[in-house]
């Protein structure tokens, strides 16, 4: 009975604090899985597996700690753990991703997202802290009742000899360790041979990895994969992979074309780009309660070309995305930003290239200068001068910092002191979640929406188009319209995510290709000194296709340059590829489904707008596959400096 008694209470305190922590923590999971509203993505049986297997391989370690320790070590790891699952659900609101290692060396940006970070926390998401709130009482209860009895640990040498309570806690935390290593990687094994074949080499979206390893594999796989690029000697790719990219980029200059018209008519003249923040397409052209959002803009698409089915395609790095992308006509990565990651990498951008050809290349923004790490990089790309928060009088304070109307004003006064032709870099910062606008600046009447964040959003692009309206009068006062390219567009979504108000505001019911859609075109209005080639341009766009346009516009040839986008002007099809792996042509849109398997995306007929064939997206699958895969390896290994060395 003494043995048995004793058995009983090594079972008892062994693996009482485990199993709730494991249950605990698996509830959590679960409740963060169906927090991200994933379209028809279930967990199913082998994904709890994975979950439970992943718990104990976080924290077979604990058993082979005295009991207190141990019950104090599980309570940290539930901390540690809710607040990671917690961050992670947060951020995915506002990024659809998860939380990476290079991201968290942005993690100085937080605090700068203030009013934005408030907005996406909810009034449920108090259920991912129940247990502390549980657990409270409980403590206390414990602590007095030790308190009172004053009893003996179980584990201490008084009950039981010292050397066996030290092997047989090894042999009880060696026997979970294998047991969670087993339930861990047997099915993600199993998923890497089967449906997810290939992913882990050619992965190009985060949620197709969680899909696979769940969130603490993939946290722990985002460890391993940063260790490996940036820890130890520097990565290398073999000779086969170099030759391969280098004859991609040859056949990709070999299409290359000049013989338009457009080539080289604007030759010398001053370049001015803005990239508004979060300006999306879907209102462009529209009214609420009689009023137009948009009217400056609409005005501007009289006389210059607009481009109706233009597409962001940023990713985790949202704004610094969109500005690399357009600058260097080469794919963002899959996770954290280029800017952060690799901004002593070598890169054929459009400030650079035009200041070897005696512009002078300037860069606006009124914010602190160590966002997303510009500083550093814009030195890098060849800017002249970095103008940023510093640089300008905070006379109109709004939102994150200076009003967009005396951004325009102050940057375009500082440009009259510019030697030219220039190019002109300004990014925009009024309309930035949360689109909180001062009642003394709201000028649209919203109707319905008013008091919710899509009629703030439609307040804060109003302001941000009035802004235009004053830069480009601006612009005419100080002689610059008639010998200016002006190119705006916006950088990305406006992290809205809700059918609901746009089907309310369009006043239609949305199929998923209209919400992918919405959710991924950006306006790109282009304005010509003379005020050539106005019109509405239906074809399919992108960011990456900024470079090699104005380049082509200027006279200058790209075929040169490692560029990935499109000519604008080259009268070519186009093919547009995104970051998740979704692509769009003048035929096709693919959607690539969560676990980013080929046969499990959907494939859109654009004439009928009806799902098609999956296999009709094949042949443009592969070479998305093979284009941001391409792109990823140029960045990451640094090979325009090694192929420009050849």
């Amino acid at each position: 009975m003494q043995k048995r008694s004793l058995f009983n209470r090594l079972l008892h305190f062994s693996y009482r604090n485990i199993l709730i922590f494991i249950i605990l923590m698996l509830y959590k999971l679960v409740l963060f899985h169906y927090s991200l509203h994933i379209h028809n993505i279930d967990m199913n049986p082998l994904d709890y597996i994975i979950a439970v297997g992943s718990l104990m391989l976080f924290s077979f370690w604990t058993l082979w700690l005295p009991r207190r320790e141990q019950w104090v070590s599980l309570i940290v790891l539930n901390i540690l753990l809710t607040a990671i699952f917690y961050a992670d659900l947060v951020y995915y609101r506002y990024f659809e991703d998860i939380i990476t290692i290079p991201v968290l060396l942005q993690t100085g940006q937080v605090s700068s997202l203030g009013e934005s970070i408030q907005s996406l926390v909810f009034l449920s998401d108090l259920f991912f802290f129940i247990d502390w709130i549980l657990f409270i009482p409980y403590v206390v209860i414990l602590i007095k009742r030790r308190k009172r009895k004053n009893r003996v640990p179980a584990y201490s040498a008084t009950t039981i000899p010292l050397g066996k309570t030290l092997w047989s806690r090894a042999i009880r935390g060696v026997l979970t360790f294998v047991l969670g290593f087993a339930l861990t990687f047997g099915p993600i094994k199993f998923y890497s041979e089967t449906w997810a074949q290939g992913l882990f080499e050619g992965n190009w979206w985060n949620m197709a990895l969680y899909n696979t390893t769940g969130l603490i594999g993939f946290h722990g796989y985002d460890i391993y994969r940063y260790s490996q690029e940036h820890l130890g000697p520097e990565p290398t790719l073999p000779g086969e992979e170099m030759a391969k990219i280098k004859e991609w980029f040859q056949q990709k200059n070999e299409k290359t074309t000049i013989s338009d018209p457009l080539f080289g008519k604007y030759k010398n003249s001053n370049v001015m780009v803005i990239q508004v923040e979060a300006f999306m397409n879907f209102m462009i052209g529209k009214r609420i309660n009689g009023q137009e959002i948009t009217p400056n803009f609409n005005k501007l698409m009289n006389e210059s070309m607009y481009f109706s089915n233009y597409y962001h395609q940023t990713g985790q790095g949202r704004t610094s995305d969109a500005d690399f992308s357009s600058q260097s006509s080469l794919h963002p990565l899959p996770s954290g930003s280029v800017f952060v990651r690799y901004p002593d990498h070598k890169y054929d951008v459009l400030p650079a290239i035009l200041k070897g050809k005696d512009y002078s290349t300037n860069a606006f923004h009124a914010y602190d200068s160590s966002f997303w790490n510009r500083y550093t990089m814009y030195d890098a790309l060849g800017y002249d001068r970095f103008y940023s928060k510093n640089d300008y009088t905070l006379d109109e304070p709004l939102g994150w910092s200076l009003g967009d109307k005396s951004f325009f004003k102050q940057s375009l006064d500082e440009m009259q002191t510019i030697k030219e032709p220039f190019y002109s870099f300004l990014i925009t910062l009024s309309s930035h979640h949360p689109y909180a606008i001062p009642k003394s600046k709201q000028e649209l009447d919203v109707g319905e929406f008013t008091g919710n964040i899509f009629g703030d959003y439609l307040q804060s692009i109003h302001y941000v188009d009035a802004a235009l309206g004053q830069f480009v009068e601006q612009m005419k006062a100080q002689g610059l319209w008639d010998n200016t390219i002006l190119y705006v567009y916006g950088d990305h979504d406006n992290s809205i995510k809700d059918k609901e108000y746009y089907e309310q505001f369009l006043g239609r019911s949305l199929s998923d290709l209209d919400m992918k859609q919405i959710m991924n075109q950006v306006p790109l209005l282009i304005h010509l000194p003379d005020g050539g080639e106005a019109g509405t341009y239906p074809e399919v766009a992108g960011q990456l296709d900024m470079m090699p346009s104005i380049l082509h516009l200027l006279g200058i040839e790209s075929n040169s340059y490692h560029i990935m986008g499109n000519n604008l002007f080259d009268g070519q099809e186009r093919f547009v590829t995104l970051r998740t792996g979704a692509f769009t042509d003048s035929n096709v849109y693919y959607i690539p489904s969560a676990d980013g398997v080929y046969d499990h995306g959907s494939c859109y007929d654009l004439s009928t707008r009806q799902i098609t064939e999956v296999s009709t997206c094949r042949a443009g699958f592969d070479q998305v596959e093979q284009e941001l895969h391409i792109s990823d390896q140029v960045i990451q290994y640094d090979l325009i400096r090694k192929l420009d060395q050849e």
